[in-house]
């Protein structure tokens, strides 16, 4: 399974987050702590919002930990809003354009997961793309079949509805193909302005997911400065350090809705 992380809040470099933290996603990238899956090193991913209204994207097929070009970026771009991403791949190809996040617009995605029995339903659920989204399509991952689903199912008007609508789909398509391999889900999409993140799965156990709020990344101990009601805000697939009390872990089947400063977690519906 992949790790992941989103940030937003007052703007920093983004080596202070990806790379400063004692458990930062670099480090997951080489030693997840909450995932079977204790090496992510079948590419990466940088989505990051600046002056305009679209994100830039930076992705390679290399392993995080082995990019300097990654470390060289991340000291200089400066942003208020992004996601990273490391890859570990449940079956599809290591290549650019399977690399998370994903990118339409002003919209990010990126998940941890997988469609059960996603070859046997690929087609269908193509189908079920819009034939103007699906044409821009770049990749073949279920992830990303699972983005061009939440853009046709009306990401920009309502993004809960379009998980529900999405995450409904996909589950019919695979109970009609007799798929008894689960779904699961722990993926986030962002406009620039809010972060819409799932956790939900058809097995209850579903990848790992928490939020926290901090002011920032101390000295060498790598430990988050946090503050309750306050500073910026982190969802990511595990804690970036050891201070539990600072981090809540989203519960199974949960929808996290966020913006700077403020967190609302409700149950989800598919």
């Amino acid at each position: 399974m992949c790790r992941w992380l989103a940030y937003a809040g007052s703007p920093v470099y983004l080596d202070e987050v990806l790379f400063k933290p004692a458990n930062s996603l670099i480090s997951q990238s080489l030693h997840a702590r909450k995932s079977h899956v204790v090496t992510n090193g079948d590419g990466f991913g940088l989505g990051w919002y600046d002056a305009k209204a679209e994100p830039g994207l930076y992705r390679d097929v290399r392993p995080a930990w082995n990019d300097d070009n990654l470390r060289s970026l991340s000291e200089q771009i400066r942003s208020n809003m992004f996601f990273a991403h490391v890859r570990a791949s449940t079956g599809t190809s290591t290549s650019r354009a399977n690399c998370h996040p994903f990118r339409h617009g002003r919209w990010l995605f990126m998940h941890n997961g997988q469609i059960g029995g996603f070859d046997r339903i690929a087609r269908e659920l193509d189908f079920m793309i819009a034939p103007e989204l699906y044409r821009q399509r770049q990749g073949n991952t279920d992830s990303e079949t699972l983005f061009f689903l939440l853009l046709t199912f009306g990401l920009e008007r309502d993004p809960a509805a379009a998980f529900r609508h999405a995450v409904e789909r996909i589950e019919g398509a695979m109970a009609e193909a007799g798929v008894t391999d689960p779904l699961r889900i722990a993926a986030a999409v962002t406009d620039g302005e809010h972060i819409v993140a799932l956790r939900h799965s058809t097995d209850r156990q579903s990848p790992t997911l928490y939020h926290g709020m901090a002011t920032g990344i101390r000295g060498a101990d790598g430990q988050t400065c946090c503050v309750s009601e306050t500073g910026s805000l982190f969802v990511s697939s595990e804690p970036l350090d050891a201070e539990i009390r600072n981090w809540t872990a989203v519960a199974e089947s949960s929808l996290l809705i966020a913006e700077t400063g403020k967190v609302e977690v409700q149950p989800f519906r598919s």
